[in-house]
This record gives C-alpha cells, structure tokens and sequence, in this order.
C-alpha cells in the first residue's frame, strides 16, 4: 500500500531532502545538493520565492519506507501576470514504480484544480534560475550543481500516465581548446570600437556587488521574450546576491558597459564543483566545505551559468567581448573544458553564439506537460 504524507517539520522535510541519497547510493553521475542549502530553498521565511510562490512537499511511503517525493508549486506571478494558468512540480524523485509516480502526482493534481488552474507542467522549481527538466539523455554524464539527475524511467512513467513534452532542452560541452581566439577577435575589437563598449573584469567580489541590481535588472530584460520566463523580483535579487555571488569566483564574472556606463551585457561562469559535492554527499561540515573550496580555486572545468544582452545589442557581436575576456583569464587558469546550463532547443540565438567552438550535446531533458 502506497501512503502520502506531507514533510512540514525540519526533519521531515530532511528526510524529503535526503530520499535521493539513496535512490542514487553509489551512482557515479549523481552530484548531491548540500542539505542544509535545500532546506533553506524550502523555509518560507528565508527563500523570497514563497513572496509570489507557494509550494508543499510531499513523500510516498510503502512499507514504511520512503519510495518518492515531489514539491508541488504555484508561481502566482506566472499565474496572475502571464495568464498561465499552470501548477509546477519539482524535486521529484521516485522508485521504479509507476503507482508511486501515480500516487504522487495526484497531490499536484489537487493543488491545481483547488485553484482552478489549467494544466501541470514539470518538474521544475519556482523560477528560472531554479533546476528544470526530466533528464531523457546523458545518464552516463556527470551532472552539474544547477542540474537534476534522474533515472531513465521517470519520461517513460510520465508519458504513461498521458504527459506529453512541453519543453525540451538540451546541453552542450565543449574542451577549451576549441576557443579559438581568431574567431572572436576581430569582431571584439570592432565592436567595442564600434559601440564604444568596454570589458569590466573583477579581483574581489566586493568590487562585483555594486553591479549586481544592475545585472539582474539585465538579465529580466534579456530574458524577457521567452515564453517559459518569469522575472526576477528586488526581494529575489538581494537573497542570490547573498547567496551565490560570494559563492563564485569574482574573475569569473564579466560585465560590458557602454560609453555613459550602462550595462549592455553580463556573463556569469562557475567552475565545476561536482566532484567537490559528491565527496561532500551533503555535508559542509567537517570537510565539505574544503572540497568546495578546492574546487572554486582549481578546478579545470567550468559551467557557463548565465550570459545576458540588452535586446538593443543583441545579433551585434557583443558575445565576442566576454568570449576575449573569458579566453584570457581561461588560459592563465588553465582551464580544459566548458560546459552549458540547460538551455532550450528552440533557442537559436543562444546556439549561434557558441556555433564556432563546436559544442556537443552531451544531455538533453524536457518537461512534460498535462491537462487538469
């Protein structure tokens, strides 16, 4: 008999935190979450999410065993403002059994048609700098930070139970070699003559916050014209600028800003910390925290977290004056490879700028979508 119970407790919702931990046990491609950072995205007094978002999480037991979990969302703001009249899920993980998927869905089932909502779409969190997407290729790939893993089962569970695909994404890596400066060059330097643009790079993340409202505000502008994108409110940004901006590496960050100072373009870049998390499983203490470290210092890959450009500089080339300061500060840390952030299929603009580094897609993954 499956059961459903609601994790509303610090511990309960440890244990909603912790189920992955053994379902991926031994997993050589599954990078675990810091816990106490997940319980954090959970408490509705820390994370702004829940200002215009709310959400339950939710276990299935069998056999006194927990066997499933998912966090069911609304984005009021999605809802109220987009018009979408759509309940999330997200964090969701499961055993392979299709009644458990089954038993568990019905939770966002309810929360939907109790806000006469329209249809359910996931998994993914509450909003676009969360995790997104069912992974349906790439198993044999080391996952990121930023990034869910799962099972081959879960598409086949859900299209099963009459989901089809919503969105698709997919991610790209490519070694560091690729980079050829000739490719950029030139048109970095034409452009900055061009538009008068200049290059900001950065020693100390102090030296980064004063960018950072500006950055954010960019990157809702840049964004904007994506049909999946929700923006980020003033509450939201001050809680990732505490939270992430210490967390990268200041050099990693590029601004571009034109002749009055306006910022025109911004890339974040992270290195990889997997390794550093599965050693952790979890903990930052008592070592955790030192694998991070180690990793933010030398680690020779990086993720390509975010690139933002006003709408009035984009198809101009400004990608190419990030691409010259990146391949600068790459070479002297000796970096080997780049890796992408899930981005979407149909997201042409984004693909171009990377067409002459010759990326491979090394994972794809969707969300599903049904009707209430």
């Amino acid at each position: 008999m499956i059961t459903i119970q609601e994790a509303k407790t610090k511990n309960e919702l440890i244990e909603f935190i912790k189920f992955p931990f053994s379902l991926y046990k031994d997993n050589p491609y599954w990078v675990p979450p810091i816990i106490a950072d997940e319980l954090e995205t959970f408490d509705k007094t820390k994370n702004p999410a829940f200002n215009s978002a709310e959400a339950n999480f939710y276990v299935a037991l069998k056999d006194n065993q927990i066997v499933g979990r998912i966090a069911t969302i609304i984005n009021w703001d999605e809802v109220n403002h987009q018009e979408k009249k759509k309940v999330r899920f997200g964090w969701f993980d499961v055993i392979d059994d299709i009644e458990v998927t089954k038993a568990l869905l019905e939770k966002v089932y309810e929360l939907g048609q109790k806000n006469n909502l329209e249809y359910v779409e996931g998994p993914m969190g509450f909003s676009n700098l969360d995790k997104v997407g069912v992974l349906t290729e790439g198993f044999d790939e080391l996952g990121t930070m930023i990034t869910w893993y799962n099972h081959p089962y879960y598409a086949t569970h859900f299209e099963k139970l009459g989901y089809v695909t919503e969105k698709e994404y997919v991610e790209n890596k490519f070694p560091f070699a690729n980079a050829k400066p000739e490719f950029f060059e030139k048109i970095n330097e034409l452009v900055k003559k061009r538009y008068q643009l200049k290059p900001i790079n950065f020693k100390s993340t102090k030296a980064v916050m004063p960018y950072v409202d500006r950055m954010f505000d960019l990157f809702n502008e840049s964004y904007a014209s994506l049909s999946s994108f929700v923006a980020i409110s003033d509450v939201q940004k001050e809680y990732f600028k505490k939270k992430y901006i210490s967390f990268i590496n200041p050099e990693y960050i590029k601004y571009v800003e034109d002749k009055d100072g306006n910022l025109v373009a911004f890339a974040i870049v992270m290195p990889s910390f997997s390794k550093a998390l599965q050693k952790a499983n979890g903990k930052l203490f008592p070592f955790g925290f030192l694998h991070l470290l180690n990793a933010r210092r030398n680690s020779k890959d990086v993720v390509f977290y975010l690139i933002g450009v006003h709408p009035e500089y984009q198809n101009k080339g400004v990608t190419a004056v990030i691409f010259s300061e990146y391949h600068k500060t790459f070479t002297e840390k000796g970096i080997e490879n780049c890796f992408r952030t899930p981005e979407l299929s149909d997201n042409i603009a984004i693909q171009l700028i990377w067409k002459n580094f010759n990326p491979v897609v090394h994972c794809r993954r969707k969300t599903f979508r049904k009707s209430l």
